[in-house]
C-alpha cells in the first residue's frame, strides 16, 4: 500500500465505509480480529479499563440470571382490568370518584365517574393470585411461576414516550443508554456469533424509537433490530454478485484501513467499538441465519405458542425467536408490542390484545421451564403505565375508555431468582396510586442489575469526562421482597 493512500484522510475513510454494502448495519463488515486482540477482559468493566468487546465479564456478586426476555406492551395495559381487582369499583360504579388528585393526561376528555371491570376475576393456582381469567386464561396457568408487582410507579410522568424511556433508560428525557445496552456492557455475552442485545418489534417500532440505543455507550452494546418481514435483520448478507471472493477482498481492505487508523489514533474508544461490531457482523452471517429459522422448531412447539393460529401467530413467532436467541447465548431480548393505549372502547380492544398475547407469553414461561432455562432467564411482561379507574369520554357514540395512570400499575416477572407465586406491593382501594412497597423505574433497574450480579452504584461509563449510569446515585434500591 502506498504512503499517500495510507495517509488518506479520516473523512475519506468514513466515506468509503459508508458506501460498503456488506454489513449487518450501514457501517459494513470486517474480518475477524486476531485472537490475541480478543483475550483480555476486565474483572469489573465499570471500574477498570474498558474493553469494547462482548466477551463474558465477571460479576460483582453471584448472579441469579444470565439472560432476560422483556415483553414490553407499550401503551399501558389496564392493571385494574387484568391483574389488580378492586371490588370498591363495583360499589361506586357510575358515581364520582370520592378522592382527589387524579392526574389526567388528557383533561379535556376526563371524567371523575368510576367504571368497574366487567370481567370475572378468580384466585388461581396454589398461590391464589387473583387475575382476570376471561382475558388471561393462559396466564392463570403460570401464576405459581411468577412474581406480580402491583405497585409500579413512574413519578411525575404522564405520557407514553416519557414512560417508555423511563422504563428502558431510567429517565423520561431522550438520549440515554437502554437497559439492554447496560446489561451487555456490564456482562458481555455468552455468544460471540450473535448480538448480545436483540430488539424484536411487532408489528412495528413503538413511538419514540429507538429504545434499544446505546447512546453514550460504545456502539457494540446497541440492540440489533429483528423485524417482522424479511430480511429480518437488515443487510445480513451482501448482494449475490458480491459474495465470496469479492467480499473477502473488500473485508481485507477494510481491516487494513481500520488497523492503520487505529494505530494513528490509539485509545479511540468509538473506533475500537466499531471494529468489534464489524467482527461480530462477519460471524453473524451464519449464526443469525440459523437462529432466525423457525422451521427448525417442532410442530408441538409451534402449537404450544399459538404459531398455528392467525390470532396469536405474530406474538408466537416473536417469542419463539426470543427463546431461540437466549438458548444461543444472547444476553437480552426485548420484544416490543405497542398497541395497549385504550382511551376508548377499552374492553373490546383489551380482549383483542390479550387474545393475541396471552397464550404465547404463558407458553414462553412454560417452554423455558421445560428446557431448564427459566432459573437463569428473567421473563418480564408489562408496559410503562396502567389506566385510571374513571371513564374517559371521547364524545357521542364512542364507547368509554381509560386515561393513563403512572401513579400505580402492574407488571409480572418470572425466573432468574425471583419469587414464585408472589404478589408484591399494592395500590389503593381504587387502583389509583401505589401505596405499599412502591417500585419505581429506578428500583426496577437496580433489582434487575442485582439479579445479573451487577451493583447499580458501580455500573457506570465515563463519557466526556462525566460518569453516565443507568441508576444514578441514591435513586434506586433493590426490591428485596421479590427475590428468593
Amino acid at each position: 500500500m502506498s504512503q499517500s493512500f495510507a495517509k488518506s484522510s479520516a473523512s475519506s475513510r468514513r466515506h468509503f465505509l459508508a458506501q460498503s454494502a456488506f454489513g449487518v448495519s450501514s457501517l459494513g463488515l470486517v474480518t475477524l480480529l486476531k485472537e490475541e486482540q480478543l483475550l483480555a477482559a476486565p474483572e469489573k468493566p465499570e471500574l477498570g479499563e474498558v474493553t469494547h468487546d462482548l466477551l463474558p465479564k465477571k460479576t460483582s456478586h453471584p448472579a441469579r440470571a444470565k439472560s432476560m426476555i422483556s415483553i414490553f406492551c407499550g401503551g399501558g395495559p389496564s392493571h385494574i382490568d387484568l391483574f389488580d381487582r378492586k371490588p370498591v369499583l363495583d360499589e361506586y360504579a357510575g358515581k364520582r370518584f370520592p378522592g382527589d388528585g387524579i392526574k389526567y393526561d388528557n383533561a379535556g376528555q376526563a371524567t371523575s365517574i368510576i367504571m368497574p371491570s366487567p370481567n370475572t376475576f378468580k384466585k388461581c393456582g396454589e398461590s391464589g393470585m387473583e387475575i382476570n381469567v376471561e382475558m388471561l386464561p393462559q396466564f392463570a396457568e403460570i401464576v405459581d411461576d411468577v412474581t406480580l408487582v402491583r405497585s409500579m410507579q413512574l413519578p411525575n410522568i404522564r405520557n407514553h414516550v416519557a414512560g417508555m424511556r423511563a422504563m428502558t433508560t431510567g429517565r423520561a428525557r431522550e438520549g440515554w443508554p437502554s437497559l439492554g445496552s447496560w446489561i451487555t456492557y456490564g456482562l458481555g455475552s455468552e455468544t460471540q456469533n450473535l448480538p448480545a442485545f436483540v430488539a424484536i418489534t411487532i408489528p412495528k417500532n413503538p413511538v419514540g424509537s429507538p429504545y434499544w440505543d446505546s447512546r453514550q455507550l460504545p456502539s457494540i452494546y446497541q440492540g440489533t433490530v429483528v423485524r417482522k418481514t424479511d430480511p429480518k435483520i437488515a443487510n445480513l448478507n451482501p448482494i449475490a454478485q458480491l459474495r465470496g471472493k469479492p467480499q473477502g477482498n473488500q473485508l481485507d481492505l477494510l481491516k487494513e484501513l481500520n488497523q492503520i487508523h487505529l494505530e494513528r489514533h490509539p485509545g479511540e474508544d468509538d473506533l475500537s467499538a466499531r471494529i468489534a461490531s464489524y467482527e461480530l457482523a462477519a460471524r453473524m452471517q451464519t449464526a443469525a441465519t440459523e437462529a432466525l429459522d423457525l422451521s427448525k422448531e417442532t410442530e408441538a412447539t409451534h402449537k404450544m405458542y399459538g404459531a398455528d393460529d392467525p390470532v396469536t401467530k405474530e406474538f408466537a413467532d416473536a417469542l419463539i425467536l426470543a427463546r431461540r436467541f437466549v438458548e444461543r447465548g444472547v444476553r437480552f431480548v426485548q420484544v416490543w408490542n405497542y398497541g395497549w393505549d385504550m382511551h376508548e372502547n377499552i374492553f373490546e380492544y383489551l380482549k383483542r390484545r390479550c387474545d393475541a398475547s396471552d397464550k404465547p407469553s404463558a407458553a414462553l414461561v412454560k417452554d423455558l421451564k421445560n428446557r431448564g432455562l427459566l432459573d437463569s432467564t428473567i421473563v418480564q411482561w408489562g408496559g410503562e403505565m396502567g389506566r385510571l379507574p374513571v371513564i374517559q369520554d371521547r364524545g357521542e357514540g364512542k364507547k368509554p375508555g381509560r386515561d393513563h395512570n403512572t401513579e400505580g400499575f402492574s407488571i409480572w416477572m418470572a425466573g432468574g431468582g425471583l419469587k414464585e407465586g408472589h404478589i408484591h406491593g399494592a395500590t389503593d382501594d381504587f387502583g389509583h396510586r401505589a401505596v405499599e412497597d412502591v417500585v419505581t423505574q429506578h428500583d426496577f433497574h437496580a433489582t434487575l442489575l442485582h439479579q445479573f450480579g451487577l451493583k447499580a452504584e458501580e455500573l457506570h461509563y465515563d463519557h466526556n469526562a462525566q460518569p453516565v449510569a443507568l441508576v444514578e446515585p441514591g435513586q434506586g434500591k433493590v426490591a428485596t421482597g421479590i427475590l428468593k
